[in-house]
C-alpha cells in the first residue's frame, strides 16, 4: 500500500523532531549554565576582522525550540486549511524560509549577519501577506513592508556607526561617542518590527495573509523579533538614560490603544492581532522596567497560547466558509465543543487567569510594575489595558459561544480532522503547563515582589472587572456592545487605532501629491527645461520663424538689404 504524504505533513514532522532536539540542547545548556559561541573568520582587512559568529545559549535555544514547535503545529494545521491550494508546496517553502529567517535572527549575534534573518523576515512576510493576490492583500503587504523598512534603515545606519567599535558583535558592545545614536537606531528598529506606536498600523493589516501565516507571525516570529533584539542588546541599550522612558511610554500607549481598538473591532482575526499588540506592549514594558528574563518568559508563554488562539480561530473560519465576521459567528458550543474549549483556555491564559501559562509571566510583570516607582498615569494605563484584555477576550468568546449563528447554515457540525485536533491539543497543553514548567526551569525566585494585600490582588481584580464589563456590554443590547459607540469621534478613533491607520496610508498623501505636482510643473517642466535644451530649442525656433517670411521672397529681400547696406557702406568709407 502506497501512502501519499503532503509536503506540509513532511515539513511538520521535520520541524517537530528539530524542536525536540533543540529543546534537549537547551535543557543541557541550561543545566551546565554555559553558552557556546562559534566564530568563523571570513577575512581580515587591516585591523578589521570580519567574522561569522553563531551563539548557542539557553535562552536562544529555548526560543528556537518554541518557534520550531509552533511551526510544526502550524504546518500540520495548514495541511487541512490550505488543502485546496494549488501551489501548496510553494506555500510550504515560503513558510519554511520564514522560520529559517527567524532562527538566523536568533543564533547570529552579529549586526551584519543578523541582517540576513532581519531582512529575510521582512521579505518573506511581504510575500506571504500578498499571497492571496488581490488589491487588499497588496495594500496590506505594502504597508507592512514599508513600515518595517524604516527599522531596516535605522539598523543599517547603526551598522555604519558601529564601525567605531571595530566590530559588530552584540556580545561585547562598548561605549563610544556614537553609542547613544546607535542605541536609538536599534530601539527604533525593534519598535517597528514589534509594531509599537507610532508604527502599529501594519500589524492588523497583516491579517490579509493566510491564517497559518498569521498564527506564525503573531506568536513567535515576525512581531517577536523586535522584542528578542532588545533582549539580546539589553545590557548595551540600557546604558542610554533615555532608553527606559522612551520604551515605557511607547509600550504603555500601545497597550492602552490596542485594548480600546479591540473592543470596537468585529473581525475575528483582527481582534486577536490587537491582543498580540497589547501583549507586545507588556513585553516592552517589562524590558523598560529592567526585567529582560521576565520579558523573555512572557515571550515564550505568549507564543504558545497565541498560536493556539489563532489555530482555533482558523478552525472556526475554515468551518464557516472563510467568514471571519464576529457578528455572524455564534452558537459554536454544539458544533465545535473541543475547539471552543481550547479557545476558552487560550483566552483565559491571555487574561492571566490563575495557574495557566500567561498567569506566571503577565501577573508577575503587573506586580513588578506596582513594586517599581512608576508614574500613576503609567500604572493606570497598565491596568486599564489589563481590564480591556479581559473584556475583549470575554466578548469574543461569549459571542462565539452564545450568540445566534447568522452565518450560512451549510457548515460542519463537528471536527474529526486530526490535522486540526493534534495541533490544538499540543498547544493547549503548552497553554496550560508551559508557564509553571518554565517558571521552575529558568525564572529566578527572588523576583516575587512583597506587596500589600490590596495591591497583590489588583491584577486579578482588573481581570474580573474586565469580565464584568464585557458581560454587561454583551447582555445589555441597549449599549450596542460598547458604551462609547454613542460618541462617534471616540468610536472612530478606537476603530482606526487612534487614527494611525489613515495616517499611515492615504489620508495625508493628497497634500504632498499636490505639492509634488506643483514642483514638477514649475521646476522639472518649467525653469529647468527652459534653461536647458528645451529653452535653447524654443529660442532658436522663434528666431527662425522671424526669418522665414524674409526668405520666401528673395529678390525683394536682396533689394531691401542693398538699400539698408548702401548708406552704411557710404558712411564707413567717408569716415
Amino acid at each position: 500500500m502506497i501512502f501519499h504524504l503532503k509536503s506540509s505533513f513532511i515539513a511538520s514532522i521535520t520541524l517537530f523532531f528539530s524542536s525536540l532536539l533543540m529543546f534537549s540542547f537547551a535543557t543541557y545548556l541550561n543545566h551546565i549554565s554555559m553558552t557556546w559561541p562559534i566564530s568563523w573568520e571570513i577575512c581580515s582587512i587591516n585591523s578589521s576582522i570580519i567574522n561569522f559568529p553563531i551563539i548557542f545559549d539557553p535562552m536562544g535555544t529555548l526560543f528556537a525550540s518554541t518557534v520550531l514547535l509552533i511551526s510544526a503545529n502550524v504546518m500540520l494545521f495548514a495541511s487541512t486549511y490550505m488543502a485546496e491550494e494549488i501551489f501548496l508546496t510553494r506555500f510550504i517553502i515560503l513558510v519554511l524560509l520564514f522560520v529559517l529567517s527567524m532562527n538566523m535572527l536568533i543564533f547570529f549575534p552579529h549586526l551584519m549577519t543578523l541582517l540576513l534573518g532581519w531582512d529575510g523576515l521582512g521579505l518573506t512576510s511581504f510575500i506571504l501577506v500578498i499571497y492571496y493576490q488581490n488589491a487588499k492583500s497588496l495594500g496590506a503587504g505594502m504597508i507592512t513592508a514599508l513600515t518595517n523598512r524604516i527599522g531596516d534603515v535605522t539598523l543599517l545606519v547603526a551598522i555604519g556607526w558601529t564601525l567605531n567599535n571595530n566590530h559588530w558583535s552584540i556580545m561585547n558592545m562598548w561605549f563610544n561617542p556614537m553609542s547613544n545614536l546607535i542605541i536609538l537606531c536599534i530601539t527604533i528598529a525593534a519598535m517597528t518590527k514589534s509594531a509599537q506606536m507610532p508604527f502599529s498600523s501594519w500589524l492588523p493589516a497583516a491579517m490579509a495573509a493566510p491564517t497559518p501565516v498569521s498564527a506564525l507571525v503573531h506568536s513567535s516570529t515576525l512581531v517577536t523579533a523586535g522584542v528578542f533584539l532588545i533582549i539580546r542588546f539589553y545590557d548595551f541599550l540600557s546604558s542610554f538614560y533615555l532608553f527606559t522612558p522612551i520604551l515605557l511610554l511607547t509600550a504603555s500607549f500601545t497597550m492602552f490603544m490596542a485594548g480600546l481598538s479591540a473592543m470596537t473591532e468585529c473581525d475575528l482575526k483582527k481582534i486577536i492581532a490587537l491582543s498580540t499588540l497589547s501583549q507586545l506592549g507588556v513585553m516592552m514594558a517589562s524590558l523598560a522596567l529592567g526585567y529582560p528574563k521576565l520579558a523573555f518568559f512572557h515571550l515564550i508563554t505568549h507564543a504558545l497560547f497565541k498560536a493556539l488562539l489563532f489555530i482555533c480561530a482558523g478552525s472556526i473560519i475554515h468551518f464557516h466558509q472563510h467568514g471571519q465576521d464576529l457578528r455572524t459567528i455564534g452558537n459554536l458550543t454544539n458544533q465545535l465543543p473541543f475547539t471552543m474549549s481550547c479557545m476558552l483556555i487560550a483566552n483565559m491564559s491571555l487574561c492571566a487567569a490563575p495557574f495557566l501559562s500567561g498567569f506566571y509571566s503577565k501577573d508577575l510583570i503587573l506586580e513588578l510594575s506596582l513594586f517599581n516607582p512608576l508614574n500613576y498615569t503609567i500604572s493606570l494605563m497598565f491596568f486599564c489595558a489589563t481590564t480591556f484584555t479581559a473584556a475583549y477576550s470575554v466578548r469574543m468568546t461569549l459571542t462565539a459561544i452564545w450568540s445566534n449563528n447568522l452565518a450560512s447554515p451549510n457548515h460542519f457540525l463537528s471536527n474529526h480532522d486530526m490535522n486540526m485536533v493534534l495541533p490544538i491539543t499540543s498547544l493547549t497543553l503548552g497553554a496550560i503547563l508551559a508557564g509553571a514548567s518554565i517558571n521552575w526551569w529558568i525564572s529566578p525566585m527572588n523576583l516575587e515582589p512583597i506587596l500589600p494585600m490590596h495591591l497583590k490582588f489588583l491584577p486579578i481584580s482588573a481581570m474580573l472587572l474586565g469580565i464584568f464589563f464585557a458581560w454587561q456590554t454583551i447582555v445589555s443590547f441597549s449599549t450596542n456592545l460598547s458604551f462609547w459607540q454613542n460618541n462617534k469621534m471616540s468610536h472612530n478613533a478606537s476603530c482606526l487605532m487612534w487614527f494611525m491607520t489613515p495616517i499611515s496610508t492615504q489620508s495625508l498623501i493628497s497634500t504632498p501629491y499636490l505639492l509634488a505636482l506643483h514642483f514638477q510643473k514649475t521646476l522639472d517642466n518649467g525653469w529647468t527645461e527652459m534653461s536647458s535644451a528645451e529653452g535653447t530649442f524654443f529660442s532658436s525656433f522663434s528666431i527662425s520663424n522671424l526669418f522665414i517670411p524674409i526668405q520666401k521672397n528673395q529678390i525683394n529681400s536682396f533689394a531691401l538689404l542693398i538699400l539698408i547696406l548702401m548708406p552704411i557702406i557710404y558712411f564707413v568709407n567717408n569716415s
